[in-house]
């Protein structure tokens, strides 16, 4: 089962037209084995009727032999070798004429045991009866040195044999007296001994498989119309992932996928109601947090111990940091931001020069690439968490770019300490801090979530992995649409 799931085909498309090619090529096998055991017993009926009315006249015959008298037998026999037409020999022989093997068919054994059965019926079980088929070449008669290709013509090559064809003789003996055998010959008139019968001719093979081409073209045009609703909802649901300011699905084809748009439809609906509460949620608790924690500030400046004033001024400054960085996750994951060609190269240049300005190592390593459709400030902003967590844990930072037609890779490395295996994943929670790490920046606690979130709109992802000789390293995977 394991090679049928390697190669069975992975799209729906693939998938159904498969099963229609399957399921075409067992009809028409089933069709053709009915079909060909019909005809093989219509053949069997056909060819057993047909040896019992030989085997009729042939007893019918023997009959007639014995009731003559000797002296006329050879008279009947000469008329009967010079009627033309009759494909038949009869003689009367001294001996019993030795019969090489011939190949028997399934046909053959019918017609043998027609003839027997019918003959020892009409002349009686002890009568000695021999039926064979014999080859025209290998075929005596008279006796045991007498060919029948050396009989003048007129005996034979209009009753027994039919150049170029060479079909099986049917030969009977049947022991009429002491040392007298009466000897027939003769061909079976049907199609089945004189030519070989095909049942699957290569006409029909041709016809069948120019059916099934013509089967499996329709079959791939009503599969892929069939699919194609389900290919818009399959890319609106990916489009989804990246802005929820998209058209509706129409809503039109069957009436499963008429519900299917409907659902996602209102599904789109939904998530946009949420999106926009949720905005208004951070901006209304925004407004309502800067007043009183202004106030608090104002307060805690009259506090009249210094230290009891610092340390109630840091906790008010973490406060507005921590509220701060939540509207920030808001904003910069905000998915109804356009997408627009952006030049990487150029923002990660400009983002090196202003760490310089301020004092950091940063070397960027890659050449240019092509433009990448996405969301400008969202990049940006995953770009510039990134950068200032290699900054603030590592010291300095080396940043390298692999571009394909397929994704683009953003390395991002630093020089710290790096993290424990267990802190790999923990980090992208907010507020969670590895032990022994303290962030310097106003990202505190939300800045791998926040580049998370924007790599993920953007269909992409964000791993973190520690680097052998020391340090973090930051891949950012976007996927080219």
């Amino acid at each position: 089962m394991s090679w049928i799931r390697r190669f069975w085909p992975k799209s729906l498309v693939g998938r159904l037209a498969s099963v229609l090619v399957l399921a075409i090529a067992a009809v028409q096998l089933i069709s053709s084995v009915i079909w060909m055991t019909q005809a093989r017993f219509a053949e069997e009926q056909e060819v057993s009727r047909m040896a019992e009315h030989m085997a009729l006249s042939m007893a019918s015959t023997v009959k007639f032999f014995n009731s003559l008298p000797v002296k006329y037998r050879h008279i009947v026999l000469d008329q009967l070798r010079n009627m033309g037409g009759s494909r038949f020999f009869v003689s009367i022989n001294k001996e019993l004429i030795l019969i090489n093997d011939y190949p028997e068919k399934r046909i053959h054994h019918i017609v043998i045991s027609e003839f027997n059965k019918v003959l020892r019926k009409e002349l009686g079980k002890n009568q000695r009866i021999i039926v064979k088929f014999s080859d025209p070449d290998t075929l005596h008669v008279f006796n045991n040195d007498v060919l029948l290709t050396d009989l003048p013509p007129r005996w034979t090559h209009h009753s027994l044999l039919m150049k170029p064809l060479s079909p099986p003789i049917l030969v009977t003996q049947i022991q009429v007296a002491e040392n007298e055998w009466l000897y027939v010959a003769a061909l079976i008139p049907h199609p089945s001994f004189i030519s070989e019968r095909e049942f699957l001719s290569t006409e029909r093979l041709i016809f069948l498989g120019l059916m099934l081409v013509v089967l499996l073209l329709v079959s791939f045009w009503v599969v892929t119309w069939l699919a194609k609703p389900l290919e818009r909802l399959s890319k609106a649901a990916e489009e989804l992932g990246r802005d929820l300011e998209q058209p509706p699905l129409p809503e039109e084809g069957s009436q499963e996928m008429v519900k299917a748009a409907k659902a996602f439809n209102a599904m789109q609906y939904r998530l946009q109601r949420y999106i926009d509460d949720r905005a208004r949620l951070f901006a209304t608790i925004s407004h309502d947090l800067k007043t009183p924690i202004t106030r608090m500030r104002l307060r805690a400046e009259m506090l009249a111990d210094d230290m009891q004033r610092e340390r109630f001024c840091q906790d008010l400054a973490d406060l507005d940091l921590m509220v701060k960085g939540a509207l920030q996750c808001v904003k910069d994951t905000d998915i109804h931001e356009n997408q627009v060609p952006i030049d990487i190269m150029a923002m990660l240049r400009r983002l090196k020069d202003d760490a310089s300005m301020a004092g950091h190592e940063v070397s960027l390593i890659g050449n240019n690439c092509k433009m990448f459709i996405g969301k400008p400030l969202a990049i940006k902003r995953a770009l510039t968490n990134l950068l200032d967590n290699a900054i603030a844990y590592g010291k300095r930072a080396e940043v390298s770019i692999i571009d394909s037609p397929q994704k683009l890779v953003i390395t991002i490395r630093d020089f710290g300490p790096g993290l424990q295996q267990g802190d790999l994943e923990k980090v992208f929670e907010p507020y969670y801090r590895s032990q022994g790490n303290v962030s310097k920046s106003g990202i505190r606690g939300l800045g791998l979530g926040i580049v998370r979130s924007i790599a993920r709109a953007h269909g992409g992802e964000i791993i973190l992995k520690n680097h052998p000789e020391g340090g973090l390293i930051a891949e950012l995977t976007l996927p080219r649409q």
